[in-house]
């Protein structure tokens, strides 16, 4: 018969140092728990407070305070803090210490940066497009994002047709293989997707521009980076010049 000989039971000290590692690693467990759930609230709160913004819902120049922002979205202060923090690097927050948050204003000035900084950013992707563009696709997909158009008598068409505009933006930037430029891009049509909801408020809703974006997906296709820079160079500046008009009182608004 095998004899089976018990261990020698650990000693009072030998107890405690188990207890208090096991402590230490329960504590880092729980702080990580912890830790992850409020990135991953911080995010959600991020999403959809920009999506908010974007849209209207918060008006240019409003004030907001954590306190209502975390009953609005249903969180503590902390993940709406860092939210805010994200959303002024994108210029749609202005955080005034003591005061709270305050929504950007969409300035004469704001425009022009905007539109200075897609016509470096988008000019330079669809460039690089033109150059390394191989993914079939995705260019079939930015061909269809381009033919999308809307109504104007239906807001949810015009949102359709924002959202399809952005991915087509997006989507050439996405075909550079450049994810700094894909960055840049995707801040950028942020900053666009807000002025072009803003129009709604004024009831303009401008062309459809798919001639011009299927112009510049001809060029990727044929591979010519220099006319695909010209025909995005050309297609951001005729946006400019249109929304520029609006800021005009002799605008005539369609």
């Amino acid at each position: 018969m095998t004899k089976y000989v018990s261990s020698t039971p650990p000693t009072l000290s030998e107890r405690k140092q188990t207890q208090v590692a096991t402590a230490v690693i329960r504590k880092r467990i729980r702080s990580a728990y912890l830790s992850g759930t409020r990135d991953k609230l911080s995010e959600k709160i991020y999403k959809v407070l920009k999506r908010d913004i974007i849209r209207g819902v918060h008006a240019p120049g409003q004030a907001l305070t954590e306190k209502a922002l975390a009953r609005k979205y249903k969180s503590s202060r902390t993940p709406v803090r860092e939210a805010a923090l994200r959303l002024q690097e994108e210029r749609l927050l202005r955080i005034v210490p003591n005061r709270g948050y305050f929504v950007s204003q969409i300035t004469l000035q704001e425009l022009n940066d905007v539109y200075e900084y897609r016509a470096a950013v988008e000019c330079a992707a669809a460039e690089l497009a033109a150059r390394k563009a191989i993914d079939a696709a995705l260019l079939q997909e930015l061909t269809d994002w381009a033919e999308i158009s809307y109504r104007t008598d239906s807001l949810e068409s015009y949102m359709e047709f924002i959202e399809s505009d952005t991915l087509f933006h997006v989507g050439i930037a996405r075909l550079s293989r450049n994810q700094m430029l894909v960055r840049a891009v995707t801040e950028a049509r942020s900053l666009m997707e807000r002025i072009m909801y803003a129009a709604i408020d004024i009831n303009y809703y401008g062309e459809v521009p798919t001639q011009e974006h299927r112009d510049i997906i001809k060029a990727i296709r044929e591979h010519d980076p220099e006319a695909a820079q010209k025909r995005m160079y050309d297609h951001i500046v005729q946006s400019k010049r249109k929304v520029l008009r609006l800021t005009t009182p002799s605008s005539t608004r369609r």
